[in-house]
């Protein structure tokens, strides 16, 4: 089972760049591979390599000391063009290699994670294909209790017309949102591949977290691996 993770440096543990960012860059400033953009913020969202401890109750039995954290500036509004959001893009070839038969309806992929929110809301995210016509499939975390970790577990099947090109360009993009306005979102079919039409990164979201000062969200041991059953983590050196 060595090498099925799909995800690189999903426990967080990596970061060459710094463990903190609180300036105004965007992009890959603090964990490796991970990257954390936004749009209409009246203040920066602060990215941190946070360490956990053991009153991480979850994540800290599996093994895992690290995580990605956002603490949210003091928003004024939640516009329809703001957003927030945690992404990792993946090598086509990564995928086309992996052994998924992903224009097979009956060949599943399965992502996990877990996730923790100091605001109790449901958050959306999705997964972009890109080559040929650009597919998204888009995924909840479900209700998360406040400042509480939470595992949360998505098995997604191919579909037809997904295409994965050999190379090293981007393939796959894994997004989740701890807020997306509504210029971005629609009233989508969850868990389901359907075209891309650029408003359809995720559905409708609840503007709780995004208008709390100081309101944070973190993520760790993320794992996308070929199969219908979510395996125990693959700890890596």
């Amino acid at each position: 089972l060595s090498n099925r993770n799909l995800i690189i440096n999903g426990a967080m543990q990596v970061a060459q760049r710094g463990s903190d960012d609180t300036s105004d860059g965007q992009g890959y400033t603090t964990v490796d591979r991970w990257k954390v953009n936004w749009g209409g913020a009246n203040n920066v969202i602060d990215r941190h390599q946070q360490q956990l401890s053991s009153s991480d109750t979850g994540p800290w039995a599996k093994g895992f000391r690290h995580s990605l954290k956002l603490v949210n500036g003091d928003q004024s509004s939640a516009d329809a063009g703001d957003f927030v959001q945690i992404v990792q893009s993946l090598e086509a070839q990564d995928i086309a290699c992996s052994g998924w038969d992903y224009t097979s309806t009956s060949s599943y992929i399965t992502y996990s994670f877990w996730v923790k929110s100091s605001k109790a809301q449901n958050f959306y995210g999705s997964f972009e294909s890109v080559d040929g016509t650009t597919k998204r499939y888009i995924y909840e975390t479900g209700s998360l209790t406040a400042n509480t970790w939470t595992k949360v577990t998505k098995t997604i099947p191919g579909a037809s017309g997904l295409q994965f090109d050999l190379n090293a360009e981007r393939g796959l993009t894994i997004y989740l949102f701890p807020f997306i306005g509504t210029n971005l979102t629609a009233s989508n079919t969850l868990n389901t591949w359907a075209n891309s039409t650029g408003t359809n990164y995720a559905n409708n979201t609840s503007s709780d977290w995004w208008l709390d000062n100081d309101a944070t969200f973190e993520i760790t041991g993320v794992q996308l691996e070929v199969g219908d059953v979510a395996t125990d983590f693959e700890h890596r050196s």
